[in-house]
């Protein structure tokens, strides 16, 4: 056990981590994103649901 987190330790010291200027580009990135994305599945979701309402109106009448 002793030997692998000595691994581990050795592999983290060639990591090259992400400044903190690129870590919150990316959220920001991320984020834009998410609510892009979520604003056009809200808008596919009510027209399929209005062009099922329309269609189910059709049968009743």
């Amino acid at each position: 056990m002793w030997k692998f987190i000595q691994e581990v330790r050795e592999e983290l010291k060639h990591v090259i981590w992400p400044s903190r200027e690129e870590v919150v580009k990316s959220t920001w990135i991320i984020l834009l994103t998410v609510i892009a994305l979520s604003i056009f599945l809200f808008m596919i979701d009510f027209v399929f649901e209005k062009v099922f309402e329309f269609l189910v109106n059709l049968g009743t009448k």
